[in-house]
């Protein structure tokens, strides 16, 4: 299994852009009696509660919350976004219904 660590900003072909830092993990399995070829990679979105989000002290505030970062509502199923890098910075859910800024 081949393993990469990186850090640095990153350009979609969607249009984000934005610091990424994290390891991606792939396995590639092989045959020799035919060529076959596996990989697969996942990236992993933290999960957190609404709850969690709104209280300022909670980890996911205090601890590597950044421009962009990205939160999934288990409960809900929604995605949360940062928009400041301190705790109190208010994160906004992607279908534009709420947001939550941390008291």
């Amino acid at each position: 299994m081949a393993s990469t660590t990186f850090s640095g900003p990153v350009t979609s072909t969607n249009g984000f852009i934005g610091n990424v830092t994290g390891t991606a993990t792939s396995a590639t399995t092989a045959t020799t009696a035919t060529t076959a070829t596996t990989a697969t990679s996942a990236i992993v979105t933290p999960q957190s509660t609404a709850a969690a989000l709104g209280a300022i002290g909670n980890a996911i505030n205090t601890t590597g919350k950044v421009v962009g970062k990205t939160v999934v509502d288990l409960a809900t199923g929604k995605q949360y976004t940062a928009t400041g890098t301190t705790a109190a910075s208010t994160w906004v859910v992607s279908d534009g219904s709420t947001a939550i800024t941390p008291a």
